[in-house]
């Protein structure tokens, strides 16, 4: 049966709030709960009209939704629309009710003319992969065992509860809601955790179960199309792939920023992305003993060495995570700061990295290093959580690019050069670096494609 011809009543219950300026928050409106509401849904020109009525029949609100209305999700099973400085809120019975509104709503309303943020610099089959991976407990637990990533964040949130104390929070990508417990159990008077994967059903568990429906309010969707009735006062997220970059969701941390109060917060404030020259003999020839395979001549009676070659150009565009000892680094790092209370989404785009080394030893620069920190500023105090390779490992790891050829160079010499960082549509980054010195003119480079990094565990991780 065609949705349009399906059910178009159904039963709610309503509340109504309003932002009181002087209280600088929301509240629920005089005489503004009622339950066991009839709600009848009705289609003409103009968009679909929501009526709803009392048992006695008479109309309690009304409302006009078209694909400009702000209205979203809220939880497993409520719908908020906006009109005007009121905000509504409908409490469907069950979560079949709810997502039978759903479906008449988007067979009746027109879509929007442009499609947001995330879907225009993202390839849908890269979007689809990204949230099914996302959407699994196993995934959730990988992060949430992180342990100095994890205790990191609650520090940096607790030891700063001046900063959450009765403010209202905006927790971009929250996965199974663990920022969103740390910034209640800081003191924040209410918390939108915004979830596009199919874990935030799981959030809604564990905010139910720990008690917090009345704090932490659960929105399915993207931030980028998600409807908030209110301003925020702090945002917090955990945006970060390796290299900081990948996955592209600090793009969707900084457009969280529409929702953010003049001198709002952002938790983290900053980052720095580090890198160094690094010399690596072993893993150089270990990353181009990958492509042998494709030297057989007789693999079940066929040559495969005319496509060795490609294998090797292939290899090396793949950056390695794994992580090293700080002393194989040949000169001291320098950093590319991004201030995400400044930064705007399309300063990631692109990136320019230009560097100056100054060598420190003589021997072979196989490539380049990356890790990066990020600092949470605080009223109180500044947190911070390095991933550099001298401290606690992280499931972020370091990142290494190889260059196509290993440059020579003596103590005291200068590597010059840059690394441009272009974001695609695969939700990360074309790497591109020029290195040469100075004082030979030796000069070596990589292009590289983050999307597709080779995994590599240390033989002492692997005990």
């Amino acid at each position: 049966m065609d949705v349009s011809e399906g059910k178009t009543c159904f039963c709610v219950s309503v509340f109504c709030l309003s932002e009181d300026q002087q209280q600088c928050g929301i509240q629920v409106t005089k005489q503004g709960q009622h339950k066991e509401l009839s709600l009848q849904a009705s289609q003409d020109g103009k968009g679909v009209n929501l009526v709803l009525m009392d048992d006695d029949k008479t109309c309690v609100l009304k409302v006009t939704i078209t694909s400009e209305t702000d209205c979203c999700r809220v939880g497993a099973q409520s719908f908020l629309v906006s009109k005007g400085n009121i905000s509504s809120v409908l409490c469907f019975r069950t979560d079949s009710e709810y997502q039978d509104f759903q479906r008449l709503l988007s067979s009746w309303v027109e879509p929007r003319g442009e499609c947001c943020a995330f879907d225009q610099r993202t390839e849908g089959s890269s979007a689809l992969q990204y949230f099914q991976f996302y959407g699994c407990i196993s995934q959730q637990q990988n992060m949430l065992q992180d342990y100095l990533r994890t205790a990191t964040y609650q520090k940096a949130i607790l030891l700063n509860e001046l900063d959450f104390r009765d403010k209202i929070v905006l927790d971009v990508g929250c996965g199974t809601g663990i920022l969103s417990f740390f910034a209640v159990q800081a003191g924040a008077k209410r918390v939108y955790a915004v979830e596009a994967s199919a874990v935030a059903k799981y959030a809604e568990v564990l905010v139910k179960s720990n008690g917090l429906s009345d704090k932490i309010i659960v929105l399915a969707g993207k931030v980028e199309e998600v409807t908030l009735p209110e301003q925020i006062d702090i945002i917090i997220s955990e945006p970060i792939g390796y290299m900081l970059l990948n996955e592209r969701m600090l793009e969707s941390y900084l457009h969280a920023k529409k929702w953010l109060r003049p001198k709002g917060m952002m938790f983290p404030t900053s980052s720095d992305i580090h890198l160094a020259p690094f010399t690596d003999e072993a893993l150089y020839m270990e990353h181009y003993a990958r492509s042998g395979f494709w030297q057989q001549t007789c693999f079940h009676g066929i040559n495969l060495s005319g496509l060795h070659t490609a294998a090797v150009d292939e290899f090396f565009k793949q950056p390695i995570v794994d992580t090293f000892d700080w002393q194989i680094l040949m000169a001291q790092s320098t950093k590319y700061t991004i201030n995400f209370l400044e930064a705007k989404e399309e300063d990631l785009h692109r990136l320019d990295i230009p560097f100056v080394f100054k060598l420190t030893q003589t021997g072979l620069i196989h490539g380049i290093a990356f890790w990066f920190d990020i600092a949470f500023i605080g009223t109180r105090m500044t947190v911070w959580l390095s991933t550099a390779p001298n401290q606690p490992l992280t499931h972020w790891y370091q990142v290494r690019c190889l260059l196509q050829t290993p440059l020579f160079a003596k103590m005291g010499q200068t590597l010059s050069g840059r690394v441009q960082l272009i974001a695609n549509k695969r939700q990360s980054y074309d790497i591109h670096i020029v290195a040469v010195i100075d004082q030979s003119g030796f000069k070596s480079g990589n292009t590289l494609d983050l999307k597709n990094p080779f995994f590599r565990v240390p033989t002492w991780l692997q005990a």
